[in-house]
């Protein structure tokens, strides 16, 4: 079986990765004229690290990113809404691992040079269009420098995981239109700093209007750590304001976004003062599009954020894609017919993926943070009295639970009242 794949992002890359420890000859397709590590920090949870572990994959994400131990939630005010612990201190068999996103990337590339060898990865091609005949798929390729004709390529299963925008996604729905938009506009950044806490901790505060989120990604030496940040803040109408177009490098100017961070309080950090040190910020439509009724048209698959682009709450894009990977690989690797094992795959990751979509346009489980302002938008005396303990537990254990990332060994840990 031979396999074209179609984009070297992370779910492409983990999709060459998981065919290839099965016996199953994939090349990918990237648009770009090289794989480039760009973007900011990301998280990857326990359920999608075991996927890239089982790849052996473990010592280096150790070298590029920072286990995580702990996620807090926090009020706008700096008031502590709720703690748990992740990764291996929550009883997970591996970790979860905050990172650079562009550093994963890499990670993925590197393996899949060397396992698959330097040819694996063709950059400079973006697809124009494919075929499908009884005995295959067909895809065409343009130069996408030139814009003349690149190459073709014969195979079994074309995977398209081109992100958002997607051709075949395109193709498949012409009058999909733009992706969704609810007017929030995030602004990323990453700088060396001091270490926040242990080093190894995750802050989400803010409210129903803007959020920001804190966490480290990688030692930096001398004591300091590469400390990502963002801030999210509703700016226009969405049902009528069309979106900026999506870019991992698109500069964003720090005076836009102090006034918003100015409105966070985490406890013994001063927030405003990352982000005004951070040399470049990054800006970032929070967009997503509806679930699809079906991913599969005969020997041509959809695969991450082609498939299911989510809203980045409860850190599940990355995580998402790469079980995509796993799934999509072992039912090639078991069907008797491609198509056939496409609609396997299609079958198990769909509806589950359909699921996190719309959980979280809801705000995911940091919705905990919402309830909590729609209840003391002031601030609390005790938190206990705004939104019981059970009620917190079910709104962020119970996205954990749909997601796939729960462990019924997690001790989870509530704030002291």
């Amino acid at each position: 079986m031979r396999v074209v794949i179609v984009g070297a992002g992370i779910g492409g890359l983990a999709t060459a990765l998981m065919l290839h420890r099965r016996g199953i000859r994939a090349v990918i397709c990237e648009q770009s004229p090289e794989v480039r590590e760009v973007g900011v920090g990301i998280n990857t949870l326990p359920h999608a690290i075991r996927e890239l572990a089982d790849l052996g994959l473990l010592p280096a994400l150790d070298q590029a990113a920072i286990r995580t131990r702990e996620l807090r939630y926090y009020n706008r005010q700096g008031q502590e809404v709720w703690r748990e612990l992740r990764g291996l201190d929550a009883g997970h068999p591996v970790p979860q691992f905050s990172i650079h996103r562009g550093r994963l990337q890499g990670v993925l590339h590197r393996a899949v040079r060397e396992r698959l060898g330097p040819e694996a990865v063709q950059t400079g091609l973006a697809l124009s269009g494919f075929m499908e005949d009884e005995g295959g798929i067909t895809a065409h390729f343009t130069d996408s420098a030139r814009g003349d004709a690149g190459r073709t390529l014969r195979a079994d299963v074309l995977i398209c995981a081109d992100g958002i925008h997607s051709l075949a996604r395109r193709r498949f729905y012409p009058e999909e239109g733009a992706p969704r938009w609810d007017g929030v506009l995030m602004w990323r950044g990453a700088t060396e700093w001091t270490p926040w806490g242990d080093g190894r901790t995750m802050a989400i505060g803010g409210g129903m209007g803007a959020k920001c989120v804190l966490y480290p990604i990688a030692d930096a030496g001398n004591g300091r750590q590469l400390m990502n940040w963002v801030v999210l803040a509703k700016v226009a109408d969405g049902t009528v304001s069309p979106p900026p177009r999506e870019s991992w490098s698109r500069p964003a100017q720090r005076a836009t976004v102090l006034p918003y961070a100015r409105r966070f309080t985490i406890p013994d950090f001063d927030f405003p003062a990352l982000v005004e040190a951070t040399p470049q910020a990054f800006e970032y439509p929070m967009c997503d599009r509806d679930p699809l009724p079906r991913w599969t048209h005969g020997r041509v698959t959809l695969l991450g954020d082609a498939a299911h682009p989510m809203y980045p709450v409860g850190s599940n894009g990355a995580s998402q894609a790469i079980l995509d990977a796993r799934a999509l690989a072992d039912a090639l690797a078991s069907a008797e017919h491609p198509a056939q094992a496409l609609l396997a795959y299609e079958a198990e990751r769909r509806p589950k993926t359909a699921e996190i979509v719309l959980l979280n346009r809801k705000g995911g489980p940091e919705r905990v943070i919402d309830e909590v302002e729609k209840r003391a938008p002031a601030g609390f005396t005790a938190v206990e009295e705004v939104l019981s303990e059970a009620e917190r537990r079910a709104i962020v254990s119970g996205y954990a639970g749909k997601a796939g990332f729960a462990t019924a060994t997690a001790p989870l840990r509530v704030a002291a009242e």
